[in-house]
């Protein structure tokens, strides 16, 4: 298939409607934003239509007509030959380390899964599978736009270092899958980076992180921390002094919505060539929220407009509490401007076995938000026990090494089951392999 040529894209913060040109180098944030007010983020303005893949393996190229990334690199003058070298260099180099390239992951209906919950042929689950992708999630798609958008900045003099030996530290506060692939990708082109942990970081995951040369910086919270995560303020602490961002929050970083939105080209690509019905409802786990907000966006722009379902524990549920006080207010569509009335950190985050999604704020969530309004979805607070029983689910009934916190969609699907017509088309994605020091499921 022939992809058209890139419509007119550029950035405008979703909360004060502030724009930035697509070809501003080194531009991570909302110029408004402040450590006094985070409470901004950037969103694209690009249509998509038709969406159509190149049929490459590698999703940045055979979507890259559609990537943000794509327009900036080449309002900085890069060729397209010279645009789709500089992916293929990076890919090659990120396969060096992490043994696997991006590439297309799969994607299809789960016979035994759709079996062992009731839905008849006509429906079922289908499963998106990330773990076995670069660092064993999803959250290396996002993070592959922001290193091209640094590498293409580098490779046309529009960075504000002179040479790969005087880079900037990377920065990013994580202490799980989004740690580990920025660290992975780091590595792959000899960049240094900077982690920032809880204190009470597990050593099998420092030591996961130590494998790919991340500096690890412990953050207890200190006397005079504002509420919120003290990885993340220590994290912007280390950006107002030098760093670069690289992380997976929209309000960090906006170049990582570009990247994560391959997650749902794929599925929309995939679905051209399933017979039936169109997909009804789509399950995505929600901690930061970059995740549901770009592949929900991704399924959009294709063409599909199933049901947004952004899950959440009753451990940590703060997009839950900011859709209500959304809808009280305004509606859940194009809620930024009343960030402060809706979202604030969850005052009393508890521990859950999806450990992996217990952001105390979902940085992400003015995306999400629009995304379930525009779709008709809902968020879903899944119980513990809802968690427990999909984690042990997907490993009763699927080959796939999938983490708890991976199969929190599942849960979420568990919660509304009995709400979910048998005929019904709906997707989970399994995102997050389970690592030899996590808990085995429970035997049902």
């Amino acid at each position: 298939m022939t992809l058209l040529a890139q419509p007119h894209v550029g950035w405008k913060c979703a909360v004060c409607g502030e724009r930035v040109a697509i070809d501003k180098a080194l531009a991570w944030r909302c110029p408004n934003a402040s450590d006094h007010d985070t409470h901004h983020v950037l969103q694209f303005e690009q249509p998509i239509a038709p969406l159509r893949s190149t049929g490459d393996e590698n999703p940045y190229v055979a979507f890259r007509k559609y990537l943000a990334w794509d327009a900036f690199a080449g309002a900085l003058g890069l060729s397209e030959d010279e645009r789709v070298a500089l992916i293929r260099e990076a890919d090659e180099m990120v396969r060096v380390v992490a043994g696997t390239g991006f590439r297309f992951t799969p994607f299809a209906r789960h016979d035994a899964l759709s079996d062992a919950l009731g839905f008849s042929q006509l429906g079922g689950v289908w499963v998106k599978d990330e773990t076995n992708g670069v660092a064993g999630s999803h959250k290396s798609r996002h993070l592959f736009t922001e290193l091209l958008h640094l590498l293409a900045a580098e490779k046309t003099g529009h960075a504000s270092w002179s040479s790969k030996e005087n880079r900037p530290n990377l920065a990013i506060a994580s202490c799980g899958n989004a740690a580990f692939a920025a660290s992975t990708l780091a590595k792959a082109v000899g960049w240094p980076i900077q982690v920032f942990v809880p204190e009470n970081a597990a050593a099998e995951l420092t030591d996961l992180l130590q494998s790919v040369d991340a500096r690890i910086v412990r953050c207890p919270r200190l006397p005079n921390d504002p509420p919120g995560d003290p990885c993340v303020h220590r994290f912007r602490e280390a950006v107002a002094q030098g760093a670069i961002p690289f992380g997976v929050q929209g309000t960090e970083n906006a170049w990582c919505l570009d990247g994560g939105r391959t997650i749902g080209w794929e599925m929309a690509d995939s679905m051209e060539r399933v017979s039936g019905p169109p997909l009804d409802r789509v399950f995505m786990q929600v901690g930061g929220g970059a995740f549901a907000a770009c592949g929900s966006s991704g399924l959009f722009a294709g063409g599909l407009r199933p049901a947004l379902h952004a899950v959440q524990t009753q451990s940590c549920a703060p997009l839950a509490r900011a859709w209500q006080h959304a809808i009280e207010t305004g509606g859940g569509k194009n809620a930024g401007p009343r960030w402060n009335d809706c979202m604030w950190p969850w005052e009393n985050v508890q521990p859950s076995l999806a450990d992996g999604i217990l952001d105390d704020e979902t940085y992400d969530w003015v995306g999400v938000c629009n995304s379930m309004a525009e779709s008709g979805g809902s968020p879903v607070v899944a119980t513990e026990q809802h968690i427990i029983d999909a984690y042990a689910l997907a490993h009763k009934v699927t080959e796939i090494n999938v983490s708890p916190t991976g199969t929190a969609g599942l849960a979420g699907l568990l919660a509304l089951r009995s709400q979910i017509a048998d005929d019904e088309r709906v997707v989970v994605v399994f995102s997050g392999v389970r690592r030899h020091f996590m808990p085995l499921p429970i035997a049902q």
